[in-house]
């Protein structure tokens, strides 16, 4: 089993929370990662209909079963258990009693946050980082425009990893990508979005999701997206909150401190896969990508999903932007430090040219940010230091 990250986030909340909370979505590896870090408890699942059935049926019967512990899987299909854990940790409070997984973000941490707030740590597990894959420990994020890291080479071709994608299945099953994302995106479009929200029009649905994967990695326009899938702006926020709360896509939003520019506001859409991006976008082959149109976006949905990735598995919000200002001066990702703002900037050539240092140029010229730590992340094989600038190969980017 490949080692995952979130494995220390989560003994460390087990030790000091009485319930546990994992989100994520289907077949990130929810279930697998907790049977094995908490292998002594009890598991259920509530996706099978006995389990559920006596769930709803009889609570307090099916929880006095598990007075030393459970995990309970899938924990959104019987919701009003939620209150009645409430009660047996408000009377017992021991650390880890109940660990819980879904992977329906709005509904379940609705619920959690009505019945358990102040008494749950929630966890957040996306499909595999590019460093879980290869078996490194990620880069501390305060090393990020600072330090370089020295690794030897290593074969990956950065195309068949943005095709592929990272959830497990694939990995674990050497299975053709587009073959299992097509299934997966056919059982999340005919499954999951109804149990979230009442979609009227499937198939404006699904184009409407397409066409938010042509527009990953650009500023939202949600008017503009409604109108080509035939849809109202209400309609279009709403099946975006869908996406959203399905962890198929981030929001990206635009930093407002005032630096006497008019500042951007509208944020900017991101699939969280690359593979499901690549299937969503019909390329066919890794080959193809390397010339297809999109290949800037789906890189610059790498770097981002890669940062995202490492601050939720340390159990942390991902405190990231973008920056631009009304001339189209830009930094395509700001990280929030709290006093300190580290620009990087995402290229997806093999060689660096000089104009790939233009935004992060302009950002040091900025009142307060002259030679501060920055970052160019891009799709060659060498990092380095270069014109004071940290600049890493994809595969050294965390």
């Amino acid at each position: 089993m490949i080692a995952r990250h979130l494995e220390a986030t989560l003994r460390a909340a087990a030790k000091r929370s009485p319930v546990v909370t994992v989100t994520g979505p289907r077949q990130s590896g929810k279930t697998t990662l907790v049977r094995s870090l908490f292998a002594k408890r009890a598991y259920v699942s509530l996706e099978n209909p006995d389990d559920r059935d006596f769930a709803l049926e009889d609570p307090r019967g099916f929880l006095n079963q598990f007075r030393e512990g459970v995990i309970l899987d899938e924990v959104q299909r019987a919701p009003d258990l939620l209150s009645y854990i409430q009660g047996i940790v408000d009377d017992e409070g021991r650390p880890g009693q109940f660990i819980l997984t879904g992977s329906q973000n709005f509904l379940l941490l609705q619920r959690v946050s009505q019945s358990l707030a102040g008494r749950t740590s929630v966890c957040h597990l996306l499909p595999f980082s590019h460093a879980e894959l290869v078996g490194r420990k990620p880069m501390p994020l305060t090393h990020v425009g600072r330090k370089v890291p020295r690794r030897p080479p290593r074969p990956d071709s950065l195309f068949d990893v943005l095709f592929t994608g990272s959830y497990p299945r694939i990995h674990d099953k050497a299975l053709d990508p587009q073959d299992w994302l097509g299934n997966y995106y056919q059982t999340y479009i005919e499954r999951d979005v109804r149990s979230i929200v009442n979609i009227g029009d499937v198939d404006a649905f699904g184009r409407f999701v397409r066409l938010c994967a042509g527009r990953s990695g650009q500023l939202l326009n949600l008017s503009s997206v409604g109108a080509d899938c035939g849809v109202s702006h209400a309609t279009a926020r709403r099946w975006l909150s869908v996406l959203e709360a399905s962890f198929l896509v981030y929001l990206l939003r635009p930093h407002y401190r005032n630096f006497s520019k008019r500042l951007v506001k509208s944020p900017k859409l991101y699939f969280i896969d690359t593979g499901l991006l690549c299937y969503l976008l019909r390329i066919r082959s890794a080959d193809e990508l390397v010339t297809h149109s999109s290949r800037g976006a789906v890189f610059e949905t790498f770097v981002l999903s890669e940062l995202v990735k490492t601050y939720l598995n340390r159990g942390l919000e991902a405190d990231v932007h973008f920056w631009r200002d009304s001339a189209g001066h830009e930094v395509d990702l700001l990280i929030d430090h709290g006093g300190e703002l580290i620009p990087v900037e995402v290229k997806s050539g093999e060689t660096v040219a000089r104009d790939f240092f233009k935004g992060l140029e302009y950002w040091r010229s900025l009142p307060g940010q002259k030679g501060c730590p920055a970052a160019l992340v891009f799709g060659g094989k060498a990092s380095a230091t270069r014109r004071g600038i940290a600049v890493y190969s994809w595969h050294d980017w965390l």
